[in-house]
Parts: structure tokens; sequence; C-alpha cells
């Protein structure tokens, strides 16, 4: 699965669209301004509703069902990943609609600071699911739907359903997920790192990590040092202007329910 480009701004979703499951580069976070959609991805599964917000990690991998109304999304990145991932309240998102017109950087602390943790799903059985295949890495779905009473080839066919992707990779692509944030902060040796997150040996976790991020994992944790990862507010000013204004004629402003069964 190839990275989306992620483009700071407002983003126009079409009523009852389905975004297939995709990825970023970077971190970033989605506010909500109108509408609504569910995303199912890594994390699990939201239903967000105008003023929420989701907050994303580099490499995360999601998709998206909007609402049959018109849905409006504000998308900031969010080159620290310092945060949090997960679905939040925004107590601030008026204030961050009218900041995000001007300064992007100033919009994106101001969301950090209003947040509150959202209300929950109601998990149906996929949702169970996912969070196991999380974190049990010898989970067979065979045994699993025997244990809820279900048919192996519904499970495999409604999961993907939900999450756009099968049983089987997402648990894969999730333990490359964990694999590289642990990588951002820890020194462990690969060899241990492999072994405690169920790969079959240091060189498939090797494999794992290149096929997500593009790098071994050495070099993709010497370019998270915690230097690399230092919020560069100039930067991201710069970069979110120059995509507004090609010309460059900029001022940089600043320097620093319960839910039915698939």
């Amino acid at each position: 699965m190839s990275h989306t480009h992620i483009t700071s701004g407002l983003q126009h979703l079409e009523p009852g669209a389905c975004i297939r499951r995709h990825r970023h580069a970077v971190g970033y976070v989605a506010l909500l301004a109108e509408g609504g959609y569910t995303e199912a991805g890594d994390r699990g599964r939201f239903s967000v509703q105008p003023g929420e917000v989701v907050l994303h990690h580099a490499h995360e991998a999601h998709q998206d069902l909007t609402t049959r109304s018109r849905t409006l999304v504000l998308n900031l990145p969010l080159p620290d990943l310092s945060f949090t991932p997960g679905h939040y309240e925004c107590s601030l998102g008026e204030e961050v609609l009218r900041l995000a017109r001007t300064d992007p950087v100033a919009a994106a602390e101001a969301m950090l600071a209003g947040l509150r943790p959202a209300p929950r799903l109601v998990p149906d059985w996929p949702d169970l699911l996912a969070e196991e295949l999380r974190s049990d890495s010898d989970l067979t779905i065979a045994e699993w739907a025997s244990a809820h009473g279900l048919a192996p080839q519904s499970v495999s066919r409604g999961f993907r359903q939900v999450f756009g992707v099968s049983p089987k990779r997402f648990r894969a692509e999730t333990r490359a997920l964990r694999a590289v944030e642990t990588l951002r902060t820890s020194r462990m040796g690969l060899a241990d790192l492999a072994f405690s997150l169920g790969f079959a040996d240091q060189s498939h976790l090797t494999r794992a990590v290149k096929t997500l991020t593009g790098s071994s994992p050495g070099r993709f944790a010497r370019a998270a040092a915690p230097a690399a990862r230092t919020v560069d507010r100039s930067r991201v000013a710069t970069s979110a202007s120059r995509r507004e204004d090609p010309q460059g004629a900029v001022e940089r402003r600043r320097a620093d329910r319960p839910l039915r069964r698939p």
C-alpha cells in the first residue's frame, strides 16, 4: 500500500463516500467541521461527529465511510509525534478553524490544547477481533470464529468489509506499526524487538518495517532521534504557506451507537 499525501487545509468529502484503506507518511490531525464519518483503522473504529478530531501517527492505515450529508474536514500535519493518537472531542473547534485560515501551526497547537477523549463505540465483533489481532500474534481466525459462534469465511469477509483488509493483513500491518513506534522511542535490540512482537525473526521484522516506511529499522531509528523529532515550527508554517501560495509571496507569521453486524 502506497502512502497518500496529506495537504493542510479543508477537505470536502462526498456524501456516502468510501475512502479505501490508505496511509500517510506524516502524522496529522483531522478535525470534523461538518457532516460525519466512520473511520476504521489500525487504532480501531471511530464514529466521528462535528467538533471531534482523530489524531494519527505517521504510517497508520485507515478506511473512512462518510454519512449521507456533506462532510468537511480540516487536516493539519503534525510532524511532532509526542501526542497520543486516537479519537477526541475538541473544545476549541471554532477557534481552530479560524486560526487555520492564516496560521496552521497555531491552529494545531490550539487543537491539541483543547482535547478530551471522545465516547467509544459499542463494539461489534469486527472491533473485538481487531483488538485481539493487535495483541495476539498467535491467534487463528478459525479458533476465534469457533469461540464466537461464527463461520471463519463469514469472519474474514465481514472483517474486510469493515476494515478494508483481511484479518491476516491487518495483524501484519499493525504489528509492523508497533515495531515502528517502538523504534522511535526505544533502544531495544532488533532481535529482542522481533521476539517481543511475534515476528518470526529479525529478518522478518526488517522486511516489515521497510515495507511500511521505506527504510531499514536502523535507518528509521536514526532518523527518528529526539533531535529530529523536535517540532520545527518555521518549517511547518513555511511548507503550509507554500502550498497555499505557490508564488512564495506569503508572510511568515511564525518562526518558532450499537453497530449493525456487517
